[in-house]
């Protein structure tokens, strides 16, 4: 595999490619309403950090960070394109979101992850939380959490 590389998102043309991923995942292949799947955290900000992920000059996959309570970072819309799925990018994403989590001084990094995907996080240190599955966008979820 091609060395990916890890984008920082600093411009409108990078959050756009990084939205331009999570419509194709989420709301082309899972139905995720775009209303739902678009919301006030897609911006350039100092309150939430988008990164993109480049393979051979081609966007591949995105994830974002929001601050959430107690020194924790909220990873969210974490997307890897069909295409280049089953290649370690998931893996190679969010180590990048927990390393930025680490620079902005968290302590902690919880997420939502959708059930089919929870052996995924679970082999990369995180530990459900939840006592139940529950539904977001339709699609059954487990909150997740790691001490970074």
């Amino acid at each position: 595999m091609a060395a990916a590389v890890i984008i920082a998102v600093k411009s409108e043309q990078q959050l756009e490619r990084c939205l331009d991923i999570r419509k194709e995942v989420f709301v082309e292949e899972q139905r995720v309403p775009m209303d739902l799947e678009i919301d006030e955290y897609d911006i350039i900000s100092p309150d939430v950090n988008h990164v993109l992920i480049e393979l051979e000059g081609t966007a591949a996959a995105t994830g974002r960070i929001t601050y959430y309570k107690d020194n924790s970072a909220k990873m969210q819309r974490i997307a890897v394109r069909k295409p280049f799925r089953s290649q370690g990018l998931g893996r190679v994403l969010l180590l990048a979101l927990e390393e930025r989590a680490r620079e902005l001084g968290l302590t902690k990094s919880v997420l939502d992850a959708q059930c089919q995907a929870e052996p995924f996080y679970a082999k990369l240190g995180y530990e459900t939380i939840s006592t139940e599955p529950f539904y977001d966008a339709g699609i059954l979820h487990v909150r997740m959490e790691k001490t970074l």
